[in-house]
């Protein structure tokens, strides 16, 4: 039958009288609610502690960084958990209570000030999330942003600085358990000869050279991002200079995904021809992580690095990893042809690829900006944007064909139901977007004019050699505080000690 407020009325005195038994109806409304109501919050207060406990490697680490943040972080939407419950109104307390208990149900309940986030309430959600863009320097003005103060590269870093922190904070026990293992590969200034430097470029197969990239990426500015769909992830070590272990020191890193299938500076570019354009896009990849780590970042090496997605190894990596691979798509076998990679700079205009060339020819090739639109300016908001939607039965999972663009959708369907404009989605904040070709025809193949691509050949040892003479040694010669760097600062970065945010380096 048909469910209607009666019915459901009728349902739960039933279940109400049923609970209490013999128990007068006064005293149930005074103890069982509340009893019941504190006992499910501590339910999941509880699950969600084992959870951080698993990360983190013990209960102690996360109860520790939970009882750390407490309310301030939560009302800022950067809580380890969904909701904070005090100590004393937790249900291992509330238990030992053998006298009173009407009188500390009732309290209980009044200072668990946080038990309203249990199920989010649209108001408070849409506040917070105007609250969030006034915080970040975002005035809403007829439901579009703008910016208050200016978009330098140091207001840019601040606004990346609060979903940075999210995932530090995620992460914590395991940046202490990793660290003592992989220090050895991060150098102080004084460990480099730069006239020795050596670079070597490592593709990442094994867990210990993940654990490494993930590592270093988190020591940036920007939040860390694990890629979409096809990866490849690099390593450039210097067997030039060696740590007293004699492995080699890391200089930078380098990470590839799948390609957007719509990014509109690429496709103004190219005249696809019918029906092929996922085909030929399939053929790129897009480079989400490129720099370089200190002291090898105050010597230029992000040229090194952005020198190398362009090198013939990469492609190689390329082919070995994904020839004869089925597309989960629409189950056709591509050519493991690499032909192209695209990518955007970090903060609005790129130095580190401006102006790169080989040889004279250019490496990197700027074709436009991005419109200014993204969710990374909402990205603390986000579990709280999957908790409400999934609490309408919306699902907010990614995978197959997802992709990059599950948080876009997450985020345009939850500001939809809170009755905010998806305008805010246009942060404003533009970016510049460059194009590696990897082949001499790029336009012809991507164009469908020819079927062979022309690939360039630059091997990395030849890129290397170019890099210590263009930029490596005349940077030595007019710079002198690289060696006064330690790479116990990395750590100050990753273990949250100052309000650093995160270490200064060629980054993408």
């Amino acid at each position: 039958m048909p469910l209607d407020i009666a019915t459901l009325e009728s349902w739960l005195w039933n279940a109400a009288c049923a609970i209490r038994g013999p128990v007068g109806a006064p005293k149930f409304k005074d103890h069982i609610p509340p009893l019941a109501f504190l006992e499910r919050l501590s339910d999941v207060f509880e699950e969600e502690l084992y959870r951080l406990a698993e990360e983190y490697g013990n209960r102690e680490v996360a109860l520790s960084l939970v009882e750390e943040r407490k309310e301030g972080v939560i009302a800022q939407g950067r809580g380890l958990v969904r909701f904070y419950i005090p100590e004393e109104v937790r249900w291992t307390n509330i238990r030992k209570q053998d006298k009173g208990l009407s009188q500390y149900l009732t309290d209980a309940v009044r200072k668990n000030k946080h038990s309203k986030m249990v199920m989010p309430v649209e108001a408070e959600l849409r506040k917070r999330v105007i609250e969030h863009l006034r915080e970040l320097g975002f005035k809403v003005e007829n439901g579009e942003l703008a910016l208050e103060g200016n978009s330098d590269k140091h207001f840019l870093r601040q606004l990346h600085d609060a979903v940075r922190r999210l995932a530090l904070y995620q992460m914590q026990g395991r940046v202490e358990n990793l660290w003592p293992r992989l220090r050895p590969y991060f150098a102080d200034g004084r460990d480099i000869n730069p006239e020795a430097i050596r670079p070597v470029l490592v593709e990442a197969t094994t867990p210990w050279q993940h654990e490494l990239f993930r590592l270093a990426r988190l020591t940036w500015s920007l939040p860390y991002s694990k890629g979409y769909g096809r990866r490849l992830r690099f390593l450039i070590l210097d067997e030039g200079n060696r740590n007293p272990e004699g492995q080699p020191y890391l200089m930078g890193i380098l990470a590839l995904q799948s390609p957007p299938l719509s990014f509109p500076p690429r496709d103004r570019r190219f005249r696809y021809p019918p029906g092929r354009k996922t085909e030929l896009v399939n053929q790129t990849m897009d480079i989400h992580t490129l720099g370089a780590l200190p002291p090898y970042s105050y010597l230029l090496g992000g040229k090194l690095v952005a020198l190398a997605a362009a090198s013939n190894e990469v492609r190689e990596a390329y082919r070995r990893k994904y020839e004869g691979r089925r597309t989960e798509i629409e189950g056709r076998v591509l050519p493991a042809h690499l032909v192209a990679l695209t990518t955007t700079s970090a903060f609005g205009r790129s130095s580190l690829y401006n102006r790169l060339k080989y040889n004279g020819e250019p490496i990197a090739i700027s074709i436009g900006y991005t419109e200014g639109y993204g969710a990374f300016h909402l990205e603390p908001l986000y579990p709280l944007f999957r908790e409400y939607l999934e609490a309408q039965g919306i699902s907010t999972r990614g995978g197959y064909n997802v992709g990059p663009r599950i948080k876009w959708q997450t985020c345009v369907r939850a500001l939809e139901r809170l009755g905010l404009s998806g305008a805010l989605l246009k942060h404003t904040i533009r970016r510049e977007v460059f194009l590696f070709p990897l082949i001499h025809n790029l336009d012809d193949y991507m164009e469908g004019r020819t079927d062979e691509p022309e690939y360039k050949d630059l091997p990395f040892a030849d890129l290397g050699a170019y890099w210590r003479e263009r930029w490596l040694l005349p940077r030595v010669a007019r710079v002198d505080g690289w060696y006064k760097w330690e790479a116990e600062q990395l750590l100050e970065s990753l273990l949250m000690r100052n309000e650093a945010n995160g270490v200064r380096s060629d980054e993408r």
